[in-house]
């Protein structure tokens, strides 16, 4: 059996105390009508008390002037509320005047005052409000915590939705309207949907909400800092209290004008009034920013309690309860009512907890003989009480910071898994596993709630932390995949798709609300591009449309993340591509529209994921966002054509023709067959345009009068020819090259050998291009150097030739290119990714000169202390040539300065930046 424990203002009955004939208890009194019964819970309000108890019964005491009792006639004494009948009650709430009730079935019952809608029940009349009866609108919810301040209820449901009634005299209900001073019927607050809540807690008129990762809001009254917000303005929104958020806060509780958070180490912050003390900061100040309560460093709390202007704190290794703020009523405990402005420990000891026995002494109040241990506190008014139990046999007192199961929303974990696995394909699964299922999926909170990081990692999630357990989350997928019932999944199925995506906001309350979208692309379902229009592309709809600071947390995310996660991402939206291409032609207006927005969608996706990948380095290679399959079901030289001129585009894609979009806007697409097909295309065009524009000047010149006046008139050639001899093709072509304008190399190319009749039809092209490139790599022009490892060829810087024969070849390569002729060229990645002014790494390096590489890596991966013994190096490159050993310095005093732990990585990156960019920089600018 357990001892409940009263002291405190006992003028109305409050303290369920009988026969003392006081009207304030200075020491806690046991409370002797409570001697044969288990008590659960006790909540007080101004000047009544609800005892919960563990069969389900509800005691009340205390004023009864609204029948907040739910009693007939005054309740000085302890009695039972009888009217709520056969209702199994686990938890109570008592506000001013007016209580609340929650049953085992998760229904809220509510009696007592109603002039400011405090019984959430609409209009009812006088007789109804002195009678427990049920909240109808939250009926349909399974509801899981309730709490009251003065004149409102706070209640949260399971899956994750808040809702308020009463008085909105401050903003206290977090509606964001001020035009109804109440509310009598429970109202969803929305703004903060998505974010996972862990307890909800009322205060005189303000409100607070934490979340499963330590975020805190609160909204209402605001006159002396009890938000934390750093002012004393009152808000009717919830307002995140940012400055505690990284203190691992567990649990939240408040008086009528203060607020109290207890951390997962044990400490205790305070803000608001602090008139009588009750912030504990040795002061009477009022507090507009959290503050660690000082005089409880040291001692780890595990349950804290607030009553109106009072502050209680429990230490279960010491078993002492400490207490501060107002004493007038005897409140504290400290067999005074003396005001106390830092924590004062009772005068009396209880059994500390099992883990931490002491040698403090045998709690002896009222002779109750043997030692007592607490099990829990409260506090509410100027009221203050203790559920104990005897010591022995041993317990453990309750851990406020400790999570209740059944007080926590629904969220996905392993062992739901199990459950479903034990049910067959046509099996018609249980009513309870599918509501919490549907809950769950169509819960932005649950999910979002679910799969955290263990041991509290989660906490403090941000911008660059999301918390989640991204491994538990593909697990957790898989298995869910193997589930072969088909009910199951298919109510899966309709609650993401309407309940679910349709309601994710644009602008997320905070950072946890952002889970979801790391979540949902490990579900299975995403596998299946079928579902492209009813769930994978309305989800990346929402990504696209999120506001720019939700975005850039989602940027951070995804690229902390192992790049796996990243890659599904753009497997899905490539997959629902490719389904879409191979669908057959239709003309259904709907299924044209469904199509059309699936392509759209998928395109603008994964140009956004693309984006992300090059701005952090590629995350995963470029290639992975190839879709082959573009090249042999659209037409891309249409598509190229149109993208140039800006046409009203009509394209055909997917078995509709599509309106206003080019493929050629989403270029990372394209692999190299497609990119092939746009590179002739391009030169088409030019050459077309190179023809045109000699013609045209040709007739303008015939028609001018130049030619019948007999003056000399140039015609302009519509092709660029090169005429060679075979014996100096090198030196005949760079003759030739020199000092023609770029418009001259956008004409076809014809090439004649002289004295040879062969008439270039491309044959003779692909021939002169062949020995170009033969001379080219000749030793003794020393234009490229070709690495025996790789067999791939580099600029040699230590040429004799000028710079200007590296333009030449330059022009050779892209006219090669241009007249669709494939040259054979062994240049290594590096020079691409110069061409695109990418940055090259020590990967290029490995990939041109396999075996420095590989040892500048190996200088890299070495751990110990001792490089400068191992390696011998310093900031210099040597290299031999001509049977002659040069020394370049990497930076100045580079040869005396040694290369070892600290300096590394800037003596690996200076060395591929001088063999592939600096040592070359003339011979490739000038090619």
């Amino acid at each position: 059996m357990s001892t409940v424990l009263a002291w405190g203002n006992a003028i109305s009955g409050a303290l369920g105390l009988t026969g003392y004939g006081v009207s304030s208890v200075t020491v806690p009194l046991q409370v002797r009508s409570l001697e044969n019964v288990v008590v659960q819970n006790i909540s007080s309000g101004r000047n009544h008390t609800l005892f919960c108890l563990r069969n389900g019964k509800v005691l009340s005491c205390g004023a009864n002037d609204y029948k907040q009792c739910g009693q007939e006639g005054l309740s000085s004494k302890l009695d039972q509320v009888n009217c709520l009948g056969v209702q199994h009650v686990i938890q109570v709430a008592a506000g001013s005047s007016h209580s609340v009730a929650l049953t085992q079935a998760h229904e809220v019952f509510t009696w007592g005052r109603n002039d400011s809608g405090q019984l959430g029940r609409g209009n009812i009349s006088k007789a109804e409000q002195q009678i427990p009866k049920l909240v109808k609108s939250l009926a349909i919810h399974c509801v899981l915590q309730v709490s009251c301040g003065n004149d409102h209820t706070l209640t949260l449901t399971n899956d994750g939705l808040m809702f308020t009634w009463g008085s909105n005299s401050y903003g206290q209900l977090g509606l964001g309207r001020r035009t109804s001073e109440y509310q009598n019927l429970p109202e969803l607050i929305s703004c903060v949907r998505g974010i996972p809540v862990q307890q909800v807690a009322a205060g005189g008129n303000h409100s607070l909400m934490l979340s499963k990762s330590g975020a805190f809001y609160g909204w209402g009254r605001n006159s002396f800092g009890q938000l934390g917000l750093n002012d004393t303005q009152d808000y009717s929104l919830p307002q995140q209290c940012r400055p505690i958020r990284s203190q691992r806060i567990k649990y939240i509780c408040c008086g009528e004008n203060h607020t109290a958070c207890l951390t997962g180490d044990g400490r205790v912050f305070t803000f608001g009034e602090g008139s009588y003390g009750q912030l504990g900061h040795n002061s009477n100040n009022n507090e507009i920013l959290p503050r660690q309560v000082i005089e409880l460093s040291g001692s780890e709390v595990s349950q804290i309690a607030c009553g109106r202007y009072h502050s209680l704190a429990y230490v279960p290794k010491l078993g002492r309860l400490y207490a501060f703020g107002i004493g007038r009523n005897g409140q504290l405990g400290l067999s005074s009512t003396e005001n106390k402005s830092i924590p004062i420990s009772l005068p009396i000891s209880f059994a500390p907890s099992c883990d931490h026995r002491g040698t403090q002494s045998s709690m002896q109040v009222n002779n109750l003989g043997p030692e007592l241990r607490i099990r829990s506190i409260y506090a509410g008014g100027d009221q203050s009480f203790i559920i104990a139990q005897y010591a022995d046999p041993p317990f453990e007192s309750d851990d406020f910071r400790i999570e209740d199961p059944s007080r926590q929303i629904l969220t996905l974990s392993q062992s739901r898994i199990d459950v479903l696995r034990s049910l067959n394909a046509a099996d018609l699964p249980p009513s309870e596993i599918v509501d919490d299922l549907e809950k769950i999926f169509s819960s932005a909170s649950c999910l979002n709630g679910s799969f955290l990081l263990p041991n509290d990692e989660h906490y403090g999630s941000n911008s660059k932390k999301h918390g989640l357990d991204m491994n538990a989350v593909r697990k957790f997928f898989e298995d869910l995949g193997n589930v072969s019932n088909r009910a199951i999944m298919q109510h899966i199925i309709t609650n993401i798709e309407q309940h679910l995506i349709p309601l994710l906001p644009a602008s997320p309350a905070d950072v946890e609300a952002l889970r979801l979208y790391l979540i949902l692309p490990e579900c299975h379902l995403f596998d299946v591009p079928k579902l492209y229009s009813s769930i994978i592309c309305p989800f990346a709809k929402n990504i696209l449309s999120l506001d720019r600071v939700a975005l850039k947390v989602l940027d951070s995310w995804w690229t902390s993340n192992q790049p796996t996660f990243f890659n599904r991402l753009v497997v899905i939206y490539k997959q629902c591509i490719q389904y879409l291409l191979q669908l057959p032609d239709t003309v259904n207006p709907l299924e044209v529209t469904k199509r059309e927005t699936g392509l759209l969608t998928s395109f603008e996706m994964l140009q956004k994921l693309n984006q992300m990948n090059e701005a952090n380095n590629q995350i995963i290679p470029y290639h992975t966002f190839y879709v082959p399959e573009l090249k042999d079901k659209v037409n891309i030289s249409l598509d190229y054509i149109n993208w140039l001129q800006q046409s009203t585009n009509r394209i055909k894609m997917g078995g509709v023709t599509i309106q206003g979009t080019y493929l050629c806007n989403y270029p990372f697409l394209f692999d190299g067959p497609t990119k092939s097909v746009l590179l002739q295309t391009d030169a088409q065009i030019q050459m077309q345009r190179a023809g045109d524009d000699a013609t045209r000047h040709n007739l303008m010149g015939l028609f001018s009068g130049f030619a019948m006046s007999g003056q000399h008139f140039d015609l302009v050639n519509p092709y660029f020819i090169l005429s060679v001899t075979r014996q100096n093709l090198l030196q005949d072509t760079l003759r030739q090259l020199q000092g023609k304008r770029s418009e001259h190399f956008k004409k076809p190319l014809k090439v004649i050998f002289e004295n040879e009749e062969a008439v270039d039809q491309g044959g003779v092209r692909k021939e002169f291009f062949m020995f170009f490139i033969r001379d080219v790599m000749d030793p003794k022009y020393g234009v490229f150097k070709i690495n025996d490892e790789s067999n791939l060829q580099w600029f040699n810087y230590w040429t004799f030739e000028e710079p200007c024969m590296f333009g030449m070849i330059g022009i050779v390569c892209g006219l090669a290119i241009y007249n669709y002729t494939i040259i054979d060229l062994h240049f290594p990645l590096a020079l691409y990714k110069k061409l695109l002014k990418k940055p090259v790494t020590l990967d290029d390096l490995k990939e041109l000169m396999p075996t420095v590489g590989r040892s500048l890596q190996t200088l890299l991966d070495y751990d110990g202390d001792d490089i400068e013994e191992v390696f011998h190096l310093t900031f210099e490159y040597f290299e031999e040539q001509y049977g002659e050993t040069r020394s370049v310095e990497l930076v100045s005093g580079g040869a005396n300065q040694l290369v070892n732990k600290s300096n590394k990585q800037d003596y690996v990156h200076l060395y591929v930046d001088y063999v592939l960019n600096k040592s070359v920089i003339a011979q490739f600018n000038a090619f």
